[in-house]
């Protein structure tokens, strides 16, 4: 990967954000603890969906610290207060509290993949529970051939609750999310790819390089054609056919108003690698 600038945002410690060209990394950063979720990376995550939110990359990598753990999900952890407080809850049988637990969670996730550009999933280690979930939210997904999925959820008495249930049914059909979250088994990468759950296994230790490298190859399309191509990849699937190909035909008719086309097909006359100007 060809790297233009890199500088770090200050997000805190559990999540770093660094800018990599017009790309840009999120390191879920509790190594010690597989880089599961507790109160302070959730509030680092918000802290750096921020941030790329004020300067949008072109391409997001999501990864885990370490060589273990892209994420084990939720820190079950007594010591986390997430967890002391829906204890009590579940003690108390008020469904309140958990649901406004459960829509924080989910609402955080749901900020950092729906922004408008590609977000990939540098799977590098277990992606256990919620990190599965957080891996198929992804638009795309890399994983290193050690690294292991797991929908561990209803081993515990639980399921699915980032909208990892709702996204792996979407991305593998009904039967395939039936069986890996009701038996709630390992996948590793192999098996992953064949499902379709990985769009690519990296080299052995290379995954986030080689995520960075799908990274900077959609990076040098155009940014307005990237954007707009994954809106309608995004939303075609909650859409009727008719509707999803006349929104497709509008997107695409505002994409060829914009002019970003005439970089693209005067390089592509010149025979010259096209070189796309940023949005601004």
């Amino acid at each position: 990967m060809s790297v233009h600038d890199k500088n770090n945002v200050d997000t805190g410690d559990s999540v770093l954000l660094e800018y990599q060209g017009n790309c840009a990394v999120v390191l879920l950063n509790r190594p010690d603890k597989r880089n599961a979720f507790d109160l302070n990376m959730w509030t680092g995550l918000e802290s750096a969906v921020e941030q790329l939110r004020k300067r949008l990359p072109r391409v997001i990598v999501l990864t885990g610290a370490g060589d273990r753990a892209f994420s084990a999900g939720f820190d079950v952890n007594p010591a986390n207060p997430q967890v002391s407080s829906l204890m009590e809850a579940v003690r108390d049988h008020a469904r309140g509290p958990v649901e406004k637990l459960l829509q924080y969670i989910r609402q955080t996730v749901d900020s950092l993949v729906t922004l408008p550009v590609p977000v990939i999933a540098a799977i590098n280690g277990l992606a256990y529970g919620g990190g599965a979930e957080l891996a198929v939210r992804c638009d795309m997904r890399v994983m290193d051939p050690e690294a292991v999925i797991c929908f561990s959820e209803t081993r515990l008495g639980l399921m699915p609750d980032w909208g990892g249930g709702v996204a792996l049914t979407r991305l593998a059909g009904k039967s395939v999310a039936a069986e890996l979250i009701l038996t709630a088994r390992k996948v590793g990468a192999g098996e992953a790819f064949k499902l379709g759950l990985v769009n690519l296994v990296s080299r052995p230790g290379k995954v986030l390089e080689d995520s960075l490298s799908m990274a900077e190859a959609i990076s040098e399309n155009g940014p307005r054609a990237v954007r707009a191509a994954l809106e309608v990849i995004r939303r075609s699937t909650d859409m009727p056919l008719a509707e999803a190909l006349k929104h497709e035909t509008s997107i695409a008719s505002d994409l060829i108003a914009s002019g970003e086309c005439v970089h693209g097909i005067s390089a592509f006359l010149s025979k010259k690698k096209p070189v796309f100007p940023d949005i601004d």
